[in-house]
């Protein structure tokens, strides 16, 4: 299934991110202060400090997983993410093998004040599951999914995989909303807020999560469900990892058939107009069985655009031909790959290999629906370029997510009917100053038709605009984050600062 993602390899936070000698320089630092008998890291408010080599020693012998430095093997597999212009050199990383690790590793951090990162899947649009100078706790060797089907639930370590849930689920004929690639982190993707392509069916995916365990500020494990600590249960679907490192999720799963209907049609960039109107028309009719998106591009290298239109229907199979009758009246496409297929094998089409040579920026936000203002600014502000790759698209929502009300859990953005984006990936040997200029400018011709952002997705934005963000939320969230961390150790994430 042709998927957004296999043009988006890396992103960028902010024009600082350009600067990439800093983080290399660290190293070298880094490494000098361990041959001097100290560690040389960061602090929480950016000031230098030494640990000493004694305290490093204790932390590792506490550990069952790996406590990697620099220089060390597995160090830099570990602090590198899927966003290559992020090149961070973490002051030490910790694997944590089960919550006890987990433990240690934020007591250590705590108790010396350090820059703490997580790291789940690495896809961190902004950066922020690595650091430099800090601690990064690599969520990498926490995974495991366990079913049990007379119960409908799954119970996931905080470092699985999407892929890992769709495949032991999936098993028993059981499913949950888990995205649309299946090598994102759980953790990342479902704190805060977790769509994909059963979201309007199933709900999001921190809909569907009926308890977690977590290691806050201080330490401490504790579980969080809406019979204990309810407030902390309530705060972490929605405000992401501001509240402590999710070691443990308990998810409510779903009857569904394993072969669903999908795949794309793809035609000509010249029909981009005549699509988007047909897609404005069609997704806001769509069954909540259906999730549709529809992706215009422009490669670079001077290679042809093309606009697709991707389907995954999961509803009865007696029903596919008459949801999907719309699609099939669009006329000859280039490509089609429509067709009943398994869903598992869907969840992986969007995968990617990372090649670590481009770089990517992207600006999102949700809307209610399409008017011909919004239209005339999409065309009137796309243009392709041969030195780069050029990006519209969409992501589906409404359905079920809609049926939840704003304040029932901290994600506050139920109104949305669509999520739209624009981007541009270009070659890292190159400046990309100038095509990330490009999307900013594009994105205030569109961004008046917007209603909020998607957390998960957006990168760069300023801390008035992520308060304004979380919605009349902001407030309670606030007053959660001062009793769970008050000092703002979780604070590498769209960050919601203690009342």
């Amino acid at each position: 299934m042709l998927n957004r993602r296999r043009f988006f390899q890396s992103s960028l936070a902010a024009a600082a991110a350009y600067a990439l000698p800093t983080p290399r320089l660290y190293a070298v630092d880094a490494v000098a202060s361990q041959a001097a008998g100290g560690l040389a890291a960061v602090k929480l408010d950016g000031s230098a400090t030494v640990i000493e080599q004694a305290a490093v020693a204790e932390l590792k012998a506490s550990l069952r997983g790996p406590l990697l430095l620099a220089g060390d093997p597995g160090y830099d597999a570990a602090r590198r993410i899927l966003h290559p212009q992020f090149d961070k050199h973490p002051a030490l990383v910790v694997q944590p093998t089960g919550a006890a690790d987990v433990r240690s590793a934020v007591t250590f951090a705590r108790e010396r004040d350090l820059l703490v990162a997580v790291k789940c899947g690495g896809h961190s649009f902004s950066g922020k599951s690595t650091c430099d100078g800090g601690m990064q706790i690599d969520l990498s060797r926490l995974r495991g999914v366990r079913v049990d089907p007379a119960a409908r639930r799954a119970y996931v370590e905080g470092g699985s995989l999407l892929g890992d849930l769709d495949h032991e689920a999936m098993a028993y004929g059981l499913v949950t909303t888990a995205g649309t690639v299946s090598h994102t982190g759980v953790g990342g993707l479902t704190l805060g807020g977790g769509f994909g392509r059963l979201a309007r069916r199933f709900g999001l995916a921190l809909d569907n999560v009926k308890s977690v365990d977590i290691v806050t500020a201080d330490g401490q494990l504790r579980h969080a469900s809406a019979e204990e600590n309810p407030d902390l249960f309530w705060a972490v679907r929605g405000g992401g990892g501001n509240f402590g490192i999710v070691t443990g999720f308990e998810f409510g799963l779903h009857p569904m058939q394993r072969q669903i209907i999908g795949g794309d049609l793809v035609f000509p960039v010249e029909r981009a107009r005549e699509l988007l109107e047909f897609y404005a028309e069609y997704s806001q009719e769509a069954p909540e069985e259906l999730y549709v998106d529809y992706d215009l591009r422009s490669p670079a290298g001077g290679k042809e655009g093309a606009v697709a239109i991707q389907a995954c229907y999961s509803g009865p199979a007696s029903e596919a031909d008459r949801v999907l009758a719309p699609l099939r009246k669009l006329g000859r496409p280039i490509e089609d790959t429509i067709r009943a297929q398994d869903y598992v094998a869907i969840q992986r089409s969007g995968d990617y290999t990372d090649a670590r040579n481009y770089g990517t920026y992207l600006k999102a936000g949700f809307i209610t629906g399409y008017s011909a203002g919004l239209l005339n600014a999409v065309f009137e502000g796309f243009r392709p370029d041969p030195g780069r790759g050029t990006y519209f698209f969409h992501q589906h929502s409404g359905g079920a997510i809609g049926r939840v009300a704003p304040d029932a859990t901290a994600f506050p953005h139920r109104h949305a009917r669509l999520e739209i984006f624009a981007a541009v990936s270009w070659d890292l040997a190159t400046d990309g100053r100038r095509h990330v200029d490009y999307v900013k400018d594009y994105w205030t011709k569109l961004l008046p038709f917007t209603d909020g952002y998607y957390t998960n997705e957006v990168a760069d934005e300023h801390q008035p605009k992520i308060d304004e963000n979380y919605r009349g939320n902001i407030g309670r969230l606030r007053r959660i984050k001062r009793q769970y961390d008050p000092q703002n150790m979780f604070r590498l994430n769209a960050n919601i600062l203690p009342a």
